[in-house]
């Protein structure tokens, strides 16, 4: 079987961009003259699908890892699954925060 360090590699950088969009698409409206609302827009959803795709993919990572007969890389699945979730706790949280100004914005 192969290894483990792969796709817990890949689900480190998606959990790192998943966490890191929202953040720097505020960055990117406060340097620019794009309006903060339009840049969420589409922070927002890249950090919910690659949230989901580094779920996804570290939860293979660490099937891989309960597979193999050395548990070589563990450090490695385990950091990549505590960035995934991460990642998709913050992409939730944002995609919240626009419902709830959506509503907001609705009954006004």
């Amino acid at each position: 079987m192969s290894s483990s360090k792969t796709p817990a590699g890949v689900a480190i950088v998606l959990g790192l961009v998943a966490i890191l969009a929202i953040p720097v698409a505020c960055v990117l409206a406060w340097q620019t003259t794009l309006p903060l609302l339009h840049s969420l827009y589409v922070a927002v959803p890249v950090a919910i699908v690659c949230g989901v795709a580094a779920v996804s993919v570290s939860r293979r990572a660490r099937f891989r890892l309960d597979r193999s007969v050395r548990r070589v890389g563990e450090g490695v699945v385990r950091t990549s699954r505590w960035l995934a979730w991460s990642g998709l706790y913050v992409a939730l949280t944002g995609g919240l925060a626009l419902v709830f100004y959506g509503v907001l914005r609705a009954r006004s």
